[in-house]
């Protein structure tokens, strides 16, 4: 499985304060979404994600993102290797993800940019 790059993930308070500094930090406009009551911004490298203290426990969780051309391929990667895909694959609003648990306890999500067939 090529693994084309990874973002940070930052849970903040303060998602626009959050999304100047790394604005600045990275030279690079965000780009921002709504998810299930989440909001997001992506920052070059950056993941920030801000919204009810229910949901970021949850999304805290997560290591992080590790896109790959295929989310398809990853998930049959994934599980012939010992992991165990908890979520997905889903549709996102820029391609498809999973959220895998590897043998070592640490949870990825796996994330593509081909649209849901």
């Amino acid at each position: 499985m090529e693994i084309l790059g990874t973002t940070l993930r930052i849970c903040v308070d303060d998602l626009d304060a959050a999304v100047a500094f790394y604005e600045q930090l990275t030279g690079v406009a965000a780009q921002r979404s709504d998810r299930g009551g989440v909001s997001v911004a992506a920052v070059g490298c950056f993941l920030l994600m801000s919204g009810p203290a229910a949901e970021l426990e949850v999304l805290r969780k997560v290591t992080a993102t590790v896109a790959v051309p295929d989310v398809d391929e990853a998930q049959q990667v994934l599980t012939a290797s010992g992991a165990r895909v908890v979520a997905g694959p889903v549709a996102t609003p820029v391609g498809r993800n999973l959220i895998a648990l590897h043998p070592d306890g640490a949870i990825f999500e796996y994330a593509d940019r081909r649209p849901a067939s």
